[in-house]
């Protein structure tokens, strides 16, 4: 009867404990996996390359204007404007939904100062090295003759 109460307490033991540490386990794997991708932040563009055909642009956004592109877990925006300070300053500002994955990030531009690009789907693939992003992707609006691949380079903000 002692024996057979012993035997009984120590597999109860046992049993609590692998509920305990699965519970443990169960919790830090749910943790990771709210974590926020590396892409989300605040980022300034530094260089954009327009390749249409076989024509190339490559642009230094940092050359008397600034722009820097806002991302979370499920909206962006981007805002650009130049350093003049008077009535002919350049501002060009857009914003929507984002889907982000560990290699896509794709954008849906609900808001754009230039409406005939609002309503389209861009997607991009992405790579971080560091503090600095790199885009790639099809920009793509029928509507006004727009067919290119874009490559952008960011550096973090924060």
């Amino acid at each position: 009867m002692k024996r057979t109460s012993l035997l009984f307490s120590f597999i109860s033991t046992v049993f609590f404990l692998v509920l305990f540490l699965n519970s443990c386990q169960r919790n830090s794997k749910a943790k990771h996996s709210t974590e926020s991708p590396a892409i989300i932040g605040t980022w300034k563009l530094l260089t954009g390359t327009i390749i249409k055909e076989k024509d190339t642009t490559v642009t230094d956004y940092t050359a008397n204007q600034e722009v820097i592109k806002i991302i979370n877990n499920t909206h962006f925006a981007f805002l650009r404007h130049d350093l003049k300070q008077d009535s002919t300053a350049i501002f060009v500002s857009g914003g929507g939904r984002c889907e982000i994955t560990s290699q896509r990030y794709i954008e849906h531009l609900d808001f754009c100062n230039f409406r005939e690009w609002e309503n389209n789907k861009f997607e991009f693939e992405y790579r971080l090295y560091g503090d600095t992003l790199i885009t790639k992707g099809i920009e793509k609006v029928t509507s006004i003759n727009v067919n290119h691949l874009n490559i952008e380079k960011y550096i973090r903000l924060q």
